[in-house]
Order: C-alpha cells, then structure tokens, then sequence
C-alpha cells in the first residue's frame, strides 16, 4: 500500500505520478492536517506521534509526506525510525504568463518527475 500523506488527493494527480506508485499497490489518501500557526513544539510532537500511530496502523509498503514543514519533519523521521520507507514527489514548474485586461497573470503547472526517498 501506498499512504499518500498530503493534501493533493490522489484522484487528481496525472497518469506519470499513479504508475510511479504501482509497485506500492492501493493508494490510500490521508489527508494531512491542518496546522495552527501558534502551535509550540510540544503541540507539533503530539499532532506528530497521533499521524504516526494512524499511518502505521495501515502497514504501508511506502508514504508520501508533504505537508506544513515541521509536523512533516516530526513524521518523517519517527516513521522512518520505525522502518517506513518516506518519499516526497519530485516536480518541475511550468509557469506561463499572460497578460490579460493589462495585468500579468502567471499560471503554474506542477509536472510530476519522481518521488525522491528522504
């Protein structure tokens, strides 16, 4: 199984981003959390340790984490420290400009390339 641990439901990612999973089998979307901006560190370690205890609860053969970057730091290092393999999605923006009504508008599209192992 594949745990993708984001906010980019799997549903919407291009064909090259879900044949990358193939080898993990299902994917499962879990939606990374929210994250309070006041939050203080012991909030970030416990938040941290209750998404640990659900991802590995499932038995993932592989996880995807991206999210706000401390909490992502905390799961990432508890979840490998654990023996899951951890991956980020690799991508490269494209960014058109158009100028449109005299305002410039630029658009970015994310082309997924690879996930990267942290």
């Amino acid at each position: 199984m594949f745990v993708n641990f984001t906010n980019h439901p799997s549903e919407n990612w291009d064909v090259d981003q879900i044949n990358a999973t193939s080898q993990y089998g299902e994917i499962l979307d879990i939606p990374f959390p929210d994250v309070d901006p006041e939050a203080g560190e012991e909030d970030i370690k416990k938040l941290a340790a209750e998404c640990v205890d659900k991802i590995i609860a499932m038995h993932p053969d592989c996880v995807l984490c991206q999210g706000e970057f401390c909490l992502s730091f905390n799961i990432v290092n508890a979840l490998k420290a654990a023996g899951c393999k951890v991956v980020a999605a690799c991508s490269k923006r494209v960014a058109v400009e158009n100028v449109i009504d005299g305002k410039t508008v630029r658009v970015s599209h994310f082309q997924f390339v690879q996930f990267r192992e942290y």
